[in-house]
């Protein structure tokens, strides 16, 4: 399966694309789409370069699945309102190419990749680095998106494998009417 992950920022949005085949993780691509050749107050602008530019990723390397952080209210709500926006450039974008979208808080990409959630960036640079078993370090936006992209690795794998265990079937959905058992 081929999984993109995205770190979504207004002025830079972090990809990173693996492969996963059972539990081997290889890595495919990642880098960064800027806005920064945009003024500041070019809002709708910076969307549509963000918008188009996943698009582009997706049309590249054709990914099966894909994973986007969660964002949360930061100090400033301003900046808060506009990460989300970018955000939802993001999502939009990944949902118009009928991918599915899975979210993960930053907490739990750094609970996956490297092993507790207050992990510093890089931290989370160089256990992408050795997971993916990359010659360097990814930039911090893109080692965020393949961390991204490595946790919904994990995650779905988990999820396949409890489905198997304990079939999620309704047996009992008839035993109870109106909050009385039988």
């Amino acid at each position: 399966m081929r999984i993109l992950g995205i770190d979504p920022g207004l002025r830079t949005t972090g990809f990173g694309v693996i492969d996963v085949t059972g539990h081997q993780l290889s890595y495919v691509a990642s880098g960064t789409i800027s806005t920064l050749h945009l003024a500041q107050g070019e809002l709708p602008a910076r969307l549509k370069v963000l918008f188009d530019g996943i698009h582009e990723v997706i049309a590249r390397y054709q990914p099966e699945a894909a994973a986007v952080e969660i964002v949360f209210v930061n100090v400033n709500p301003q900046s808060t309102l506009l990460l989300g926006q970018a955000r939802g450039a993001c999502v939009t974008a990944l949902v118009t190419r009928d991918l599915p979208v899975a979210e993960y808080t930053a907490l739990q990409m750094k609970q996956a990749v490297v092993g507790h959630g207050r992990a510093q960036k890089a931290q989370v640079q160089e256990m992408v680095k050795r997971l993916l078993k990359l010659p360097g370090l990814p930039g911090p936006d893109a080692a965020d998106a393949l961390g991204l992209a490595i946790t919904h690795a994990h995650v779905g794998q988990a999820q396949a494998q409890i489905a198997k265990a304990t079939p999620l079937t309704r047996k009992t959905s008839g035993m109870y009417r109106a909050g009385r058992s039988r």
